[in-house]
């Protein structure tokens, strides 16, 4: 068994024993429950990714784009064309729109713009 040591506050450290404590359990054997349960890969995971952020944002947002498209397509071209601007003022977006009326994204990172 590998052996683990690492530092928490003390305020951490009350919390975790009254918990061990109240499930009849030893501190080292109450973390390494909540450990397994955190590495478990058939449970969600306790820190959410980026990816899972961005992909629940995207259902939101085009959730709220039916339901106001539905409304007021007048809405949406204008929430579009802020959008467009302030995506763009952070460097986001090319400058120019793309031929099929939307437009590009534009990726900071990519090769053409390093210096």
């Amino acid at each position: 068994m590998v052996k683990l040591n690492f530092r928490i506050d003390d305020t951490l450290h009350a919390r975790l024993v009254r918990r061990a404590n109240d499930a009849d359990l030893t501190l080292s054997q109450f973390s390494r429950s909540v450990l397994a349960q955190a590495a478990d890969p058939d449970r969600g995971y306790i820190f959410t990714s980026n990816d899972e952020i961005l992909a629940t944002c995207l259902q939101i947002y085009s959730i709220l784009v039916v339901a106001v498209g539905r409304r007021s397509p007048e809405a949406i071209e204008q929430g579009m064309e802020e959008a467009r601007i302030l995506l763009e003022q952070r460097g986001l977006l090319a400058p120019q729109p793309d031929e099929g009326g939307g437009f590009a994204t534009h990726d900071p990172r990519s090769q053409s713009d390093r210096r």
